[in-house]
């Protein structure tokens, strides 16, 4: 497929200018007013031209429990989900669809799937998975969630004396669960890619994190983790390690340029600084973080320090949407109250390329992703300036990132191929995919989680809330 958008709107330094964009196959082949038409010509009237947006954390899976889970801190928000979140593979890919639908619709093209899996039917989860953005056409990348510890040691000790029960799978075969992943189904070229995830310090051995170094290094995969989400998580790193979660994590060679961290809520100065140092990436998850009374991550710190930082929705039960707009909105915003500098506040052009550039840096992509410029791959947004939130006419890029856009993509490209035509998905049936999702939940009943009575008690006491 070759198309050239004639007379879009494009982001420049200082402002906006006019021009056509050719592409030619699945990359960007020339930017200029007036160009020849390539292949299929396009109208960019009245229309901006953006990079796709990288939803950078998430678990598409929790889709089925969106709206449902208590307002709990994550430990027992997470004691809630581990007792009523059922699963299986038709789920899996139901709620796949989903998340790809939703995250095109605000402004994505690719996703990272920190994707739950299936005990048992674990390569079929992400097999599941893997079908559904292919069917779409979305860039995935997905990253198995994997642990070598029970739920129970997720949580310090404080005074008292812990046992945790043995977690079912061991961490050898946990890795070669993951290897086997990477050998089925991690295809690049093919828009999707496996990533190394161990799903934090606080459920996961340093035999299982320096075995996803050894895998991502032998198959040149990204890594990818939760860091120091919660006060919680920052007292068990204590206890673990004597030291701070990042410098355990630097010293055991996790972090990196290929390596994505998601939340770092809880980090102090030296952490910043050696996050900095290994050019590690986090992704900013304000609307969860909230949503879980998790604190505001010192994303203005990050920043100033040289810190790469992006956005991700995270999982749709603990945020409970996956618009990237909203995320991308929320994550700027919020810092004008953390900060009275207003200098080092988010601008709405710093916040689009945070999103899109920013997200390729983490993924070891931006050579090819993030940005409208020649030679890399043709992922591309238009959004229609005629929308009734995006007028009046004042700064499209401000009234995106700082209004209320509702319906505003006009057209997606993934690598070239078209996935939004006219506001509309062109590669499945969408009010199909919304009538199996409506057809296999349930409303919410009242109902009471053993796990989460086990461990109130005791998170309520380490946490000195008794």
């Amino acid at each position: 497929m070759s198309f050239t958008i004639q007379n879009v709107l494009l982001a420049t330094d200082d402002g906006y200018t006019t021009a056509d964009v050719q592409v030619v196959g699945d990359k960007i082949a020339a930017i200029a007013p007036n160009l020849d038409v390539v292949g299929t010509a396009i109208d960019g009237k009245h229309k901006l031209l953006l990079p796709g947006f990288v939803n950078a954390h998430t678990h598409s899976s929790e889709m089925w429990q969106r709206g449902l889970i208590s307002i709990f801190p994550l430990e027992l928000w997470l004691a809630e989900l581990y007792d009523f979140a059922p699963l299986d593979t038709e789920k899996v890919y139901l709620s796949a669809l989903g998340t790809a639908v939703e995250t095109l619709l605000s402004g994505g093209t690719s996703v990272v799937d920190h994707l739950v899996l299936i005990p048992g039917q674990e390569l079929e989860t992400i097999a599941s998975a893997v079908r559904a953005y292919q069917e779409v056409g979305i860039r995935a990348f997905i990253a198995p969630l994997i642990q070598d510890q029970s739920l129970s040691a997720g949580l310090p000790a404080g005074e008292s004396t812990q046992t945790h029960e043995p977690f079912f799978r061991s961490t050898t075969a946990t890795l070669e669960l993951v290897e086997e992943a990477v050998r089925q189904f991690h295809r690049p070229d093919a828009g999707v890619s496996i990533l190394v995830a161990p799903t934090g310090i606080q459920l996961c051995t340093d035999a299982l994190f320096t075995g996803c170094i050894e895998l991502s290094d032998r198959y040149h995969l990204c890594r990818h983790s939760h860091l120091l989400e919660t006060k919680a998580q920052e007292k068990l790193a204590q206890e673990k390690y004597g030291c701070s979660a990042v410098t355990h994590l630097q010293r055991i060679g996790y972090l990196g340029d290929r390596t994505s961290l998601a939340h770092c809520v809880w980090l102090n100065d030296a952490d910043i600084d050696i996050l900095a140092q290994t050019q590690s990436t986090v992704v900013h998850n304000p609307l969860s973080n909230l949503r879980l009374g998790s604190g505001i991550a010192p994303i203005l710190k990050y920043r100033q320090a040289g810190v790469n930082v992006t956005f991700g929705c995270d999982g749709a039960s603990s945020n409970d949407s996956q618009d990237l707009l909203e995320a991308i909105k929320i994550g700027s915003i919020l810092h004008n109250v953390t900060d009275f500098d207003y200098r080092s506040w988010i601008s709405p052009r710093q916040a689009v390329e945070m999103a899109s550039l920013g997200a390729a840096k983490g993924l070891n992509l931006a050579d090819q992703l993030g940005s409208i410029t020649v030679g890399k791959k043709a992922d591309l947004i238009l959004y229609d300036l005629t929308n009734l939130s995006l007028v009046p006419r004042t700064d499209p890029i401000g009234l995106l990132v700082l209004g209320r856009p509702t319906n505003v993509v006009d057209s997606a490209w993934v690598n070239g191929q078209q996935i939004i035509n006219n506001g509309q998905v062109s590669t499945i049936d969408v009010e199909k995919l919304r009538a199996e999702l409506f057809h296999l939940s349930e409303w919410a009943t009242n109902r009471q989680s053993q796990t989460v009575e086990q461990f109130e008690l005791h998170y309520r006491t380490v946490m000195g809330l008794i």
